[in-house]
């Protein structure tokens, strides 16, 4: 048969990218080596730093004492917890809608009261060298009055459990919020649950009353770190003029300049930070980790400061994603409509409030149209490092209980499971 056109064929449209292969912007500089990461940066005068971190995952710091290492030739700054900035970290005391406190973040950088997590950072030295810095790091001499650890969020909600900080104000909000320190005057706070929500639609009671197949389940996931190739990296120069500048290895620049002078109480204005190339970050380079400390030890020491991680300091102290705890119930029909979702969600935050638990229950159930639907969220302190971002922060953990039920359900009714899902699918509105 003959087939006769009645318009003139679509004419692709010039594009000066969609179609071809751009060179990537910053291609030419790796390839080639002239990109400049955290580790490269060269300040006239730099000197080294290193961290000594706490053997144990909870203890009571009752002394230091740095005299061996400051007497090492070639050591010019030694600063500990007693060098950070006393700044509030009180709930009230916090900007609207802040989701980081400052006294936390601080307290992560460096243990002050008590080391909250094996690796926690309890001391700092700038020399010479790195290998006189790691070796005058050996001279710091700790005593800890060591506490029982809480490694789990299960166990860390149970009754009794040790307390990892006992001033904690904790919140009741659904969305990402940093939570704060109690007034002395409400007294101590006897549990991790940094904060706990419930959101909810619908009658769950009825819609299972409805459902003709029920499923309830267990889920588990453990913590991941991002596995970025470079480790963190800063190199601080606080010079006379109490101007600081700061090269570092970040996902945003702007956020760690206002963090740091915050931790630092100091103006905004006072910092700025030049962000080099990126090793791989993933969510994990978004907030600081070395930046105040290499601060702290370049003005004790009137020189520039670098630090650069080793991969155990990453592995032991800059968060991974949060480990979880998923209880999970649903209801179908026989033709496959989702009748009815309940969910229970335990995120571990690690040493300080901050898991992600707020967007895994906004994220679990969106992609279905689910009449009855309740999630109730825990945000729970553990003795490890303060849990990160990575990629899609909280959202894998929860889609991976609900679509595993939900294939757990395919195979019961001998449904498809794109059928299933597309049956259920979000609508808009």
């Amino acid at each position: 048969m003959e087939v006769r056109l009645t318009h003139a064929p679509v004419q692709a449209p010039q594009l000066s990218v969609i179609g071809t292969r751009p060179i990537r912007p910053d291609g030419v500089d790796k390839v080639t080596g002239r990109a400049r990461y955290g580790n490269d940066v060269q300040v006239a005068g730099t000197i080294h730093g290193k961290f000594l971190r706490s053997p144990h995952a909870h203890a009571r710091i009752l002394s230091i004492d740095t005299s061996k290492a400051a007497a090492l030739p070639g050591v010019r700054a030694i600063v500990t917890g007693a060098d950070m900035p006393k700044i509030s970290g009180r709930l009230a005391d916090q900007q609207e809608g802040a989701i980081h406190n400052l006294a936390f973040l601080s307290r992560n950088c460096m243990a002050q009261e008590k080391a909250l997590f094996r690796g926690h950072a309890v001391a700092a030295v700038a020399a010479d060298s790195p290998c006189i810095a790691e070796e005058a790091t050996r001279l710091i001499e700790v005593e800890y009055e060591v506490l029982p650890p809480v490694m789990d969020g299960l166990s860390a909600m149970a009754p009794g459990a040790p307390v990892v900080i006992e001033d904690l104000k904790p919140n009741s909000n659904p969305f990402f919020r940093a939570g704060g320190f109690r007034d002395e005057s409400e007294g101590p706070y006897h549990s991790n649950i940094a904060n706990s929500f419930v959101m909810e639609i619908g009658d769950i009671a009825n819609g299972f009353e409805g459902a003709d197949i029920i499923l309830e389940h267990d889920y588990h996931t453990g913590e991941a770190h991002q596995g970025y190739i470079e480790p963190q990296s800063a190199t601080a120069w606080w010079s006379p003029d109490g101007l600081l500048t700061i090269w570092c290895s970040t996902q945003g620049q702007f956020a760690i300049r206002d963090m740091t002078a915050g931790m630092l109480a100091i103006p905004p204005g006072q910092v700025k930070v030049i962000p080099t190339e990126i090793g791989g970050g993933f969510g994990a380079k978004t907030f600081p980790v070395v930046e105040p400390v290499a601060a702290l030890l370049s003005k004790k020491a009137g020189r520039p400061v670098k630090i650069t991680l080793s991969r155990t300091d990453v592995f032991e102290a800059v968060g991974p994603t949060s480990a979880t705890f998923v209880h999970l119930k649903m209801g179908i029909t026989r033709e496959g409509r989702i009748t009815a979702a309940d969910a229970r969600l335990v995120y571990e935050a690690g040493a300080f409030p901050g898991s992600p638990v707020s967007s895994g229950a906004q994220c679990m159930f969106a992609p279905y149209d689910i009449p009855n639907a309740r999630v109730e969220g825990y945000d729970v302190l553990v003795n490890k490092p303060k849990t990160a971002a990575y990629r899609a922060p909280g959202a894998p953990a929860a889609a991976f209980a609900v679509e595993t039920m939900i294939d757990e359900f395919c195979e019961q009714l001998g449904m498809d499971p794109i059928e299933f899902r597309l049956l259920n699918v979000s609508r808009e509105g």
